[in-house]
């Protein structure tokens, strides 16, 4: 939405007035942060990134609405001239001036449209995907650089906004940019929604919590894929309808993802459909696997995967962050359900041989198995909110998972090396129904293997979606357990 408004010496501005989101949940620690920017009494650059479909342009309209608001977009894949041209179509409009058919030699020619209308007030100048804006290129930022110093930076009540869904980019070639950095920067990496943030947003109460539970370990924490997920009907006919019919909303995000992030290079995706194989690689198992020309490439990509949200590094919890054992893993929950489910039957999606009966492509029983993997991933992430559920919150620790491939190989879920002399192992299980007597088994015989720092107690842990049964919990396997209802409770979470 424009308005016209009187923005002194006679100026008549159209700005960008987005209506107020009355069913806007969360975020309210982002909210805080962007209002006490906007309240500065200088002028300031504010840098957000995070992942396509995040939330980040509704979370600054929304921040933003009552000042005077200029929003600069484009196309996703033009050139830098038309990108450039675009813009200026767009500043005619806010300036209600006709130009013809503007023809731009650089940046310099965008910014001095600007300037005349920022130079005092209370504004905004926020551009939006600013990867696609720069074509991947530097020259956008060495540009803004002049104009900051010069011009932008003695308006004290100017906020410069520059966005981007490929956070790559947006720190090495804008955030830590020779031209930019320490030019009155904030910087926010936009996350998903917290667990209680995406029920309330599901609109889903606590006697349906592990519905919402599942919708989260499945897509994420992510506004835009949640929609797809809420309703009358089940989860599973939801994730059905909209995963394994023709141009189906999760059949073809893949795809947007990838191209929104990190531009159309395919050794991106080379990494990621390599890791989905695997719980979890080495660096060195890729480099071999995948043949890469150089390990400081493989770095690289490693890296911008890192920074996307899209991998994750696993430390064993005894070990150096720079130790080789450090293992990678896909981390993001929508990328490791299209590789499962979706990818596999891609074909006969595209075709449409399911577009009458979706749910045949999705096993409840094979869907119900990889929950569990999810749920142990959604642990770990959350590892603060067990300590703090477990009341060692304040207590320093060291945590991870513990990983041993000896002839009787096994694996610790998730294990905590507390500075108390305390060691928490705690062992994650999905079930439909309550844990039985036969985890409590299994997790003692791991246990008798597992080797702690001999001046520490072991505290045995139990954390269960759906409870465990009378025989289990009161059997002395555990020494506390953990259930849905102990998440709910942690507003953090």
């Amino acid at each position: 939405m424009l308005i016209l408004c009187f923005i002194g010496q006679g100026r008549m501005i159209n700005t960008h007035y987005p209506p107020k989101n009355q069913a806007f949940i969360g975020r309210t620690q982002e909210l805080e942060l962007l209002q006490s920017i906007g309240e500065g009494r200088e002028a300031r650059m504010l840098i957000v990134y995070g992942r396509r479909r995040i939330g980040k342009t509704e979370l600054i309209e929304q921040a933003y609405r009552e000042r005077n608001l200029i929003k600069l977009e484009v196309l996703e894949g033009e050139d830098e001239e038309y990108q450039r041209r675009a813009l200026a179509d767009q500043i005619a409009r806010y300036t209600n001036t006709r130009h013809g058919r503007f023809r731009t030699d650089s940046w310099r020619d965008i910014f001095e449209l600007i300037v005349p209308i920022v130079t005092e007030g209370k504004w905004t100048l926020y551009f939006e995907e600013v990867q696609w804006i720069a074509n991947y290129r530097g020259t956008f930022a060495s540009e803004l650089k002049y104009y900051w110093d010069n011009f932008f930076r003695h308006n004290q009540d100017l906020v410069v906004v520059l966005c981007g869904s490929s956070p790559s980019f947006m720190l090495r070639d804008i955030a830590r940019s020779k031209a930019l950095y320490n030019r009155s920067q904030h910087v926010l990496h936009l996350g998903e929604l917290y667990f209680h943030e995406a029920r309330k947003f599901l609109k889903i109460d606590r006697r349906d919590a592990k519905h919402a539970l599942n919708a989260y370990l499945t897509v994420g924490g992510i506004p835009e894929y949640l929609k797809y997920l809420r309703g009358d009907e089940s989860l599973y006919l939801a994730l059905c309808n909209n995963s394994f019919k023709s141009l189906s909303f999760f059949s073809e995000e893949w795809e947007k993802v990838f191209v929104s992030s990190l531009g159309d290079n395919p050794d991106y995706r080379k990494v990621i459909e390599f890791l989905s194989h695997a719980k979890f690689l080495t660096r060195n198992e890729i480099l071999q696997k995948l043949e890469f020309s150089s390990g400081g490439r493989l770095t690289e990509l490693l890296t911008d995967l890192e920074e996307c949200g899209f991998i994750e590094r696993y430390v064993p919890y005894s070990a150096k962050p720079t130790s080789k054992l450090v293992r990678y893993a896909i981390a993001d929950n929508y990328l490791h359900y299209y590789l499962r489910f979706i990818k596999p039957n891609l074909q006969i999606i595209t075709r449409g041989d399911y577009n009458d009966r979706p749910s045949e492509l999705l096993s409840l029983s094979e869907y119900t198995q990889w929950l569990g993997y999810a749920f142990e991933r959604f642990c770990r992430k959350n590892h603060r909110l067990v300590a703090k559920k477990l009341g060692f919150e304040a207590v320093r620790y060291k945590h991870g998972t513990f990983y041993n491939r000896s002839t009787k190989g096994y694996q610790i879920d998730l294990v905590f090396e507390r500075e108390d002399r305390v060691t928490t192992v705690c062992e994650i299980k999905y079930t439909e129904t309550p844990a039985t007597i036969s985890v409590g088994t299994k997790f003692l015989e791991n246990l008798a293997l597992f080797k702690p720092k001999p001046s520490h107690r072991i505290h045995r842990v139990l954390i269960s979606v759906s409870g465990a049964t009378d025989e289990l919990r009161h059997g002395g396997y555990f020494d506390r357990i953990l259930d849905l209802g102990d998440w709910l409770s942690q507003e953090a979470c």
